[in-house]
């Protein structure tokens, strides 16, 4: 027999111990905020997964990664290096345009869960992505969760030219507007619930940028597609364009040498649009190559397209980094200019 005596466990519980069973980290807002984080990358990636599978999950590592460090615009590119044919039967874009499959997929992941029935209709694209890891966003709300703005989808015209809008609350709500049904809309809501539980809400219709500009939430992420290296900037929605791009390469300076104040290539956190750009497989150089605009301008050199020229992982162990392991390695390293740039 044995002489081993298995140690019972404390029953006792500690007061002062946080509590694990539920999760913590729920975002807080902190002000308005007008500045914006924006990453782009090609849809060349998708094409160099095998699978229809390993392609959804490569969506979704992108998606996960966007959420976790609250990006606000993601660009598809098209960077030349991947087939581009009508899509398959069905709409399939998987295999014959990777750059809409990548840009579907975030779209639909982006989107809070009880909506995506109503504004994404069965599509092959998607048949899979309802099981990738859920992003959990600030505007992913649950029905019992009260937040002054929320996202939903008109359903029918209300009284007085108003419609009524399905935010998941389990009572509608009425917006002073007439908006065609199945469209989604931003509302803002009364700061505190209503104690009717069964009539309608008021709520007004605003613009996706309101709950950021005006509260500071983080309320996802936009996605649009551009044709080519040179479009990420020329069709930049924001007003006065992104005043600061960082391009990655393993041919660039440190990461660090855009945090350390001592730096010459120091980034002051004063920038109101950031944006970092990813190369595929064969580097952003390539991307270069194939866009006849910047060529015809005479830019010979990738790295002159941007502000900044960075080596995410200098002295890196394997030859390659893949472009979804660059997004989480390079929004991580800009935690902190980030972080610097909210406080000011």
């Amino acid at each position: 027999m044995s002489g081993h005596k298995t140690k019972k466990r404390k029953t006792q519980h500690d007061d002062s111990a946080p509590d694990t069973s539920k999760p913590s980290a729920v975002f807080q807002p902190a002000g308005g905020r007008s500045h914006t984080l924006s990453i782009a990358l090609p849809g060349s990636i998708i094409a160099n997964a095998l699978t229809h599978d390993q392609k959804t999950s490569l969506a979704g590592q992108i998606a996960r990664a966007c959420a976790v460090f609250s990006v606000d615009e993601i660009v598809v590119f098209d960077d030349g290096q991947a087939e581009i044919r009508d899509p398959e039967q069905g709409g399939y874009t998987a295999f014959a345009d990777p750059n809409f499959f990548l840009y579907h997929v975030l779209t639909y992941l982006e989107t809070p869960p009880n909506l995506r029935r109503s504004l994404f209709p069965m599509h092959p694209d998607l048949r899979t992505a309802g099981a990738l890891p859920s992003l959990d966003m600030p505007h992913h709300l649950r029905s019992e969760e009260w937040c002054q703005f929320r996202e939903g989808i008109t359903t029918a015209a209300g009284k007085d030219n108003s419609t009524l809008v399905d935010c998941g609350l389990g009572q509608k709500v009425t917006i002073p507007d007439e908006v065609e049904a199945n469209t989604r809309v931003t509302v803002q809501l009364p700061e505190e619930r209503p104690s009717n539980p069964n009539g309608l809400i008021n709520g007004e219709a605003v613009a996706p940028e309101t709950p950021r500009e005006q509260a500071g939430y983080y309320w996802g992420y936009s996605v649009r597609q551009a044709a080519s290296l040179g479009s990420i900037f020329t069709e930049c929605p924001f007003d006065g364009g992104y005043d600061v791009s960082v391009g990655t390469s393993e041919r660039g300076s440190p990461l660090s040498s855009i945090l350390e104040p001592e730096s010459a290539k120091y980034v002051e956190p004063t920038w109101n649009h950031l944006i970092m750009v990813f190369g595929g497989v064969t580097g952003i150089e390539m991307a270069l190559r194939a866009d006849d605009e910047l060529q015809a301008a005479g830019v010979t050199k990738a790295e002159e397209v941007f502000d900044c020229w960075i080596n995410l992982v200098p002295g890196q162990g394997s030859r390659t980094i893949r472009t979804e392991e660059a997004v989480w390695v390079g929004l991580t390293g800009l935690r902190k200019l980030v972080e610097d740039r909210s406080q000011r």
